[in-house]
């Protein structure tokens, strides 16, 4: 249904019609989004060069179930991390943020069959933050196709007419 930076025009004749004919399947963390766990560190990487496409940043939840996303109440409450930044390169942060996304990820929105347990990343299975991402191939259980403008730059990535947005709170 997507293949490089563009939509299939016959599957992805509309963002509706394209979630009822297409299936989003699970990620290969580590080998396309340099993803991975040792012991209880998590480590992301900024450029992965997959055996597909390069992927440039990534993006991860930390999970309550299989199907929900752990979800935070701090009001009263302390909150504290360890982030490594000795390795991280020069003009890169380590973010940590909130955003207010469903905790089963919009399972129950539109046609997304897909929900927290296939993750976010590129899918957009309930992703948001308060930029509004427009390159978001996944919005409320549909494909982010009408309106899709391929990136001239980058030969995996465009931008649609919807934003995902949502609150955001920058650690």
């Amino acid at each position: 249904c997507y293949t490089g930076n563009t939509w299939d025009s016959t599957s992805c004749a509309s963002g509706t019609t394209c979630a009822k004919n297409c299936a989003i399947d699970g990620a290969d963390y580590s080998g396309t989004y340099g993803i991975s766990t040792s012991g209880n560190a998590l480590s992301l990487k900024f450029v992965t060069k997959g055996s597909y496409s390069t992927n440039i940043g990534s993006r991860t939840y930390l999970m309550d179930t299989d199907s929900k996303y752990q979800m935070f109440n701090l009001i009263g409450n302390e909150f504290t991390v360890d982030v490594d930044v000795s390795k991280l390169p020069c003009g890169l942060n380590g973010a940590l943020y909130f955003v207010e996304m469903a905790a089963d990820g919009g399972i129950n929105k539109g046609n997304n069959k897909a929900g927290a347990k296939y993750g976010t990343g590129n899918f957009g299975s309930g992703y948001c933050d308060s930029q509004c991402p427009h390159d978001i191939k996944w919005i409320n259980g549909a494909a982010n196709s009408d309106g899709w403008v391929a990136n001239p730059e980058d030969k995996n990535a465009g931008s649609g007419k919807l934003g995902a947005c949502c609150a955001e709170m920058d650690i």
